[in-house]
């Protein structure tokens, strides 16, 4: 028998990289106003790693609006869970509202995406019932899945063939439990930016008996001829069983939603653990939220502006060579090969010398020899800015592929004043 905590000196998955990159690669400060342009160890940068994709996190009316609700209410009311003694109002006209816009029949306020997401599941499901779910899921729905006490089945990522195998295993369990079906899949898969292929699951239907959760964080206000996402954009809304999206990224806000119908909605008010045990979503969130779907609905032009930044980036990075892969979204991944050492001197030079920042990913979440720059375009991002960021990393590329990163120790990587 060991001490509990002697795993923490090993520091976790994540955490064993501590020593060398808290601060800088993790956890690291960004300062200034919300923009493209922000402050980072000491220096301005380019940014591109806000979710803030319509650009509404700093635009002045709803900064305005934050302000007012916030000076008007404080940050305490309403206090209680929504079921005890934290329900307004204005929280339910929230969640009609956003039912409308996405064209379900009844929706329900959560407080945040990633509790809500997880929990969401644990509700819809018991032991005997299946899970069947794409194996790049999100962290929320991989945490969901792993506290069904029953049986679950993973699918190759967008890959029907997989999924229908899967599917033909879940069906035959059920059958033998008298269970049913979920499938969970996502509109828009945060770090690839492909879409999920929910038009080819939705003909699954057919055949099979499932019901599908459809995680729409990504797509939610930027994709679709009106902007209320990947269903729409699929025309395959009105098959969705139970939708979700998050005011984190195209409302750059708090808090998050669940659509479906009125029956749905209404089992999940009363079973969904993580919002019947927790404090309502305060005033000036709910307040802001109204504000930033009414500018989504009322003018397209965030959406638009957010487009022709997707489409010159995107287009831009494959003119010059780069490989980004399937993304049909606005995530813009950028893959390169090389090691751990030279990812990390790549990034580092790309952020003090050509003062771009970006997220990068590299192993244990890909495989080892693999590099991803994952750079999120909004509408506050400018032509100029585009054209700055494929210089820089056609540069770095450059680099890369002259061995110029790989180097055994950090220390060894001087810094030169070559800021395009």
């Amino acid at each position: 028998m060991t001490d509990l905590f002697d795993k923490i000196a090993k520091g976790g998955e994540l955490g064993r990289y501590r020593s060398k990159t808290e601060g800088y690669f993790m956890f690291p400060k960004l300062e200034g106003e919300l923009a493209p342009r922000m402050m980072f160890n000491g220096k301005e940068v380019l940014n591109w790693s806000l979710n803030n994709y319509l650009g509404l996190g700093n635009h002045p009316e709803v900064r305005k609006v934050d302000a007012d609700a916030a000076a008007d209410w404080g940050l305490a009311y309403p206090m209680g869970s929504r079921m005890m003694s934290g329900n307004t109002k204005y929280h339910e006209q929230l969640e009609n509202e956003l039912a409308d816009f996405t064209k379900m029949e009844a929706g329900l306020l959560v407080n945040f995406g990633y509790q809500a997401m997880a929990s969401c599941v644990d509700a819809l499901v018991d032991r005997h019932d299946v899970i069947v779910y794409d194996q790049e899921s999100h962290a929320c729905i991989i945490d969901g899945v792993r506290m069904h006490q029953g049986k679950r089945y993973m699918f190759k990522h967008n890959d029907m063939e997989s999924f229908e195998k899967n599917l033909k295993r879940a069906e035959k369990l059920a059958n033998e439990t008298g269970g049913g079906i979920l499938v969970i899949s996502e509109g828009v898969f945060g770090m690839r930016g492909d879409q999920g292929k929910l038009k080819e699951i939705m003909e699954f239907k057919k055949q099979y008996n499932f019901r599908i959760l459809v995680d729409d964080a990504h797509g939610f206000g930027v994709l679709g001829k009106t902007g209320y996402g990947t269903g729409e954009e699929q025309g395959v809304q009105d098959q969705i069983d139970v939708y979700f999206a998050t005011f984190a990224k195209s409302m750059a806000g708090i808090g998050a939603f669940l659509g479906g119908s009125r029956e749905v909605i209404d089992f999940l008010k009363y079973n969904l653990r993580s919002q019947v045990y927790a404090k309502s979503l305060p005033m000036p969130f709910v307040i802001g939220a109204l504000k930033r779907l009414d500018m989504m609905r009322s003018d397209l032009s965030f959406k638009n502006k957010l487009w022709e930044n997707v489409n010159m980036l995107q287009n831009g990075l494959k003119e010059r060579g780069f490989e980004i892969g399937n993304t049909n979204s606005c995530v813009t991944p950028v893959y390169m090969q090389g090691s751990l050492e030279e990812a990390t001197h790549l990034a580092y030079d790309l952020r003090e010398n050509f003062r771009i920042f970006c997220s990068i990913v590299v192993y244990p979440v890909i495989p080892k020899g693999m590099i991803i720059f994952r750079l999120i375009p909004t509408a506050s991002h400018s032509k100029e800015d585009v054209l700055e960021t494929l210089d820089a990393f056609e540069a770095v590329h450059k680099k890369l592929v002259a061995k110029e990163y790989d180097l055994p120790e950090m220390a060894k990587f001087e810094l030169v004043d070559n800021h395009i």
